[in-house]
């Protein structure tokens, strides 16, 4: 089984209830496949580089999943005509990276790394 980190970026306007639905569906579409979903990740709201159809913002979801590229190809034949979705990404990877969560709350961070240096 090959190991795929899977990113896909929402519209902005896109409701929190929509995002689930996403979610769910190409969950569901991985392990109609036999593939197995190890991680989700929504990074939430987060500013693009450039426009992408007059989006400025997007949100983003991450998935690591393990399966064979059957999989892969199966959603992102979906994920072309979702009008939800601005981008998606897939990356195939060696191993996986559980512990380390880089969008999770970043004032949490700052707040940690600002102790860190006043200790030292």
């Amino acid at each position: 089984m090959n190991l795929y980190e899977h990113t896909i970026v929402a519209r902005q306007d896109t409701t929190p209830s929509q995002i689930k639905d996403l979610v769910e569906k190409y969950s569901e579409m991985v392990k109609k496949n036999k593939g197995k979903i190890i991680k989700t990740e929504n990074w939430g709201l987060l500013n693009l580089s450039y426009l992408i159809k007059k989006n400025k913002k997007g949100n983003y979801l991450h998935f690591k999943i393990e399966g064979n590229s059957k999989i892969i190809d199966e959603l992102e034949k979906n994920e072309k005509i979702d009008l939800n979705l601005l981008r998606y990404l897939t990356v195939r990877v060696k191993k996986f990276d559980l512990d380390t969560e880089y969008f999770s709350n970043t004032e949490n961070k700052k707040d940690s790394n600002f102790k860190k240096n006043a200790n030292e």
